[in-house]
């Protein structure tokens, strides 16, 4: 495609490509020169603790939500019942929902004051502390099982129906089918899950922060907010970026390592029919399944949407400024995002593919390692906190682009594939083309990206907290602090306030992307 002619212009995504290189570079080598050129406090234990215990809650977390996610998907994929559609779009809401509402909604039910404890005592039992360990995977394992089940179910959609059907034929029982079919796509698949969930898992401040259990639960990312908010020690926050940069890597090569499984073939595009799912007691065990996973998912949600209907009414003036603040916030990363993401998008899908490329510092440097490589270069020369919203609208455009990149340049290489050549041969190119033709079909993968964007925006709470001071917040920083002054109602009410404007974004966004998308 890159020999030929192409109704696009790849210099603008080229430019784009080259000016985020270049800040994540600027970040990065601020970060390298202030861990190497200055003496500071040297790495103690409690430094190499928490890179210890940073990778074991993510392959812990990565193992349960994948071991986990099987059965889901494996049920899922062998039954049909009424809301199972709603049920698996329902999967994806994590992904979208504020962190620090997720924190608060788990700390309702399984918290030393929530649903499990009050139950325990009733029993004479003493009640649950989820703070630590135990409570960080639990946490993970509630973002990412959503996310696990998903990739799963993925790998048993893309085997044939054909072969299900062979398999009866030849009068294979659930057994016979699990060992030819299921365990050979499990192989493919399982690897690329762990992968993923354990790179996602690497960077998850807002669950450290909140659940972690003192100094012996302190991740990388955690240890890195502490140096620079409560000892401002730069020399060993950018130490400890450095290692957060290597665990950053070493994730994504991994993830991408795995991340294509072999397949099983074609097929003829059938609905898929399953004869091995006879049988009351492998029902049973089915439906078990999807019952768990449908209340672990939905009871803490109910939990904090109940809670905070009525801390609604205790919110006071401080929380609705942040709630603007956020929602201000969200749109300019949105529209930081698109600004990048539209060019570089339409230079990967024409000539020059080595842009898409643009999308991996926001995987490998987290927004908290690129805030503390921007606080050190703008220390010098003004106070930092008052470029805290600037420097969160541009981390947080960073951190959404390789999920936009991720569904905007395959839609975009397919559309440009079907009509470049006649767009050519109508001497239509460059703005005519991108005006008339393809922004119009790009409008749906466009307005799903920008929610996604909005939505993760709005959520954020990394470079808020290493920036801001007590006159800057967004609401997930106002949540945070509530919860930090014990004011657990009005903090309910705030998280309620924060998912619908999170899922009022994304919904306004998305759809007015599809809503469009037949032009």
């Amino acid at each position: 495609m890159a020999s030929r002619a192409q109704p696009v212009s790849a210099g603008p995504g080229w430019v784009a490509a080259a000016a985020i290189f270049a800040v994540v570079a600027a970040c990065l080598s601020a970060v390298a020169f202030r861990a190497v050129g200055e003496t500071g406090s040297p790495p103690g234990p409690a430094d190499w603790s928490a890179l210890r215990f940073t990778v074991w809650q993510a392959t812990l977390s990565a193992v349960f939500s994948v071991a986990l996610a099987i059965p889901v998907a494996r049920a899922l994929a062998r039954r049909e019942f009424p809301g199972r559609r709603a049920l698996i779009v329902l999967l994806g809401a994590p992904f979208i929902l504020p962190v620090i509402v997720a924190v608060l909604a788990l700390l309702t039910v399984f918290g030393r004051g929530g649903w499990v404890s009050a139950g325990l005592g009733l029993l004479g039992l003493p009640p649950l502390s989820i703070y630590g360990l135990h409570g960080v995977v639990l946490a993970h394992v509630f973002f990412n099982l959503p996310l696990a089940t998903r990739l799963l179910l993925q790998g048993w959609q893309e085997i044939p129906p054909e072969r299900f059907r062979l398999a009866a034929q030849l009068g294979a029982g659930p057994r016979d089918v699990h060992r030819l079919l299921e365990r050979p796509m499990l192989r493919d698949t399982v690897p690329g899950a762990l992968a993923l969930v354990f790179a996602v898992c690497l960077t998850s401040f807002a669950v450290a922060l909140t659940l972690g259990g003192g100094p012996r639960a302190t991740t990388v990312e955690l240890a890195i907010y502490q140096a620079v908010r409560f000892e401002f020690d730069l020399s060993k926050a950018a130490f400890l970026s450095v290692l957060q940069l290597g665990l950053g890597v070493a994730a994504v090569a991994l993830a991408l390592t795995f991340a294509a499984p072999t397949g099983f073939g074609g097929g003829l595009g059938r609905a898929p029919e399953r004869w091995d799912r006879a049988g009351g007691l492998a029902k049973a065990l089915d439906f078990l399944a999807i019952g768990l996973a449908a209340l672990f998912l939905l009871v803490p949600l109910t939990a904090i949407l109940t809670a905070g209907v009525t801390g609604l009414a205790y919110l006071e003036a401080p929380v609705w400024v942040a709630a603007g603040t956020s929602v201000a916030v969200a749109l300019a990363s949105t529209v930081l995002f698109l600004a990048l993401a539209i060019p570089i998008t339409l230079a990967a899908a024409s000539s020059q593919p080595w842009t898409e490329t643009a999308g991996l510092p926001g995987l490998v440097a987290s927004p908290l390692v690129i805030g503390t490589g921007l606080f050190l270069i703008l220390y010098p020369f003004i106070d930092p906190g008052r470029a805290a919203l600037a420097v969160t609208v541009l981390a947080n455009a960073l951190a959404a682009l390789p999920f936009g990149l991720r569904v905007l340049v395959p839609a975009a290489r397919a559309e440009i594939a079907r009509s470049g050549r006649l767009a050519l041969s109508l001497d239509m190119a460059g703005r005519t083309y991108l005006a008339r033709v393809l922004l119009p079909q790009l409008r749906g993968p466009l307005g799903f990206a920008a929610g996604i964007a909005a939505a993760l925006s709005m959520g954020d709470l990394g470079v808020i907290a290493l920036f801001a001071d007590p006159d800057r917040a967004t609401l997930p920083l106002a949540i945070l602090r509530l919860m930090g002054a014990y004011r657990m109602e009005q903090a309910a009410g705030a998280a309620l306030l924060l998912t619908v404007l999170s899922l009022a974004l994304f919904w306004l966004l998305d759809r007015g992307g599809r809503g469009r998308a037949a032009i």
